[in-house]
């Protein structure tokens, strides 16, 4: 059996050059990795291939406010410290706070939970909703892509064979009202069975902006801009008049595998929550179903 190298490199352009060089598997905070390659409980993980464990590199950590407006977040960043953050979007931060146990949400990073592209990610479901953007940096320089065309499909991404998640960058956000709800097994260090994250911006009793986007949907997060269109410069006095044909449409992006009806139910009550809640003339703020 052929030994498999772990690489620890001290500085990104050290990482970079490895990842060219060997094509090492790409390993931060390892909470996903380490599940999908253990063989068994007190046993080392089976890697078919080199590691490159790049969880120490200072210039992958951080979370910045950019002079846009805009906020970027180092790959390397945990959940734990994106949950506490006072400049992260609440939409990631409501995400990142319900990511499983306490243990997991200080060594699991936001690269990570996007780089392994599964539906039942957290972060990456609100991501998508904001036309955040992930930064994918090899030898040869940087390229910018959305998170929502990064992810192709289910653990598939647009990642080359020498890039590495850099960071992340969250446009500005002005929504006047949010939601988020996480639905598991239970309340606390459950895997997503449902997600759903949704925002809108009024102004002057118009809709100006609204989206919407589901985890665990289907093979990737889900979100219609056509469904949304739907919904945007209605005055919000008449959103009762489109809410069926919004909810109609967003029907079609959910997967018809794995539970459909209740996925596409759940789901469309909570939209139906959220929409009756604008007509209403809910307080700017974030919008939340009482149990």
């Amino acid at each position: 059996m052929e030994q498999v190298k772990c690489f620890i490199p001290e500085t990104l352009e050290e990482a970079l050059r490895i990842r060219r060089e060997t094509g090492a598997t790409v390993l931060a905070g390892g909470s996903d990795l380490m599940v999908a390659n253990s063989i068994g409980a007190g046993v080392t993980p089976a890697f078919k291939g080199d590691v490159l464990i790049i969880t120490n590199l200072k210039e992958l950590k951080g979370i910045r406010a950019l002079p846009d407006g805009s906020v970027e977040i180092g790959a390397c960043t945990t959940s734990a410290e994106i949950a506490r953050s006072p400049i992260a979007p609440e939409l990631l931060k409501d995400a990142a706070s319900r990511m499983g146990a306490i243990a997991l949400r200080n060594s699991a990073t936001i690269g990570g939970n996007i780089g392994n592209a599964s539906p039942k990610g957290d972060m990456p479901q609100p991501l998508i909703l904001m036309d955040a953007e992930v930064v994918l940096t090899s030898v040869d320089g940087e390229r910018r892509m959305l998170v929502d065309d990064y992810i192709i499909a289910t653990k598939k991404t647009a990642l080359r064979e020498d890039e590495i998640i850099t960071k992340v960058i969250i446009p500005k956000q002005d929504f006047t009202h949010i939601f988020f709800r996480k639905i598991g097994m239970r309340r606390a260090n459950a895997i997503s069975k449902l997600t759903l994250s949704a925002a809108a911006t009024v102004r002057d009793g118009v809709v100006v902006d609204f989206r919407a986007s589901s985890g665990a949907a289907g093979p990737k997060v889900a979100r219609s801009r056509k469904a949304e269109e739907l919904l945007i410069g209605k005055k919000v006095s008449e959103l009762h008049t489109c809410k069926e044909e919004f909810l109609d449409a967003w029907n079609a992006v959910i997967s018809p595998h794995a539970m459909p009806e209740y996925r596409r139910n759940t789901t469309r009550r909570m939209l139906a929550f959220f929409i009756d809640a604008l007509e209403a003339g809910h307080a700017p703020g974030r919008v939340d179903i009482q149990e």
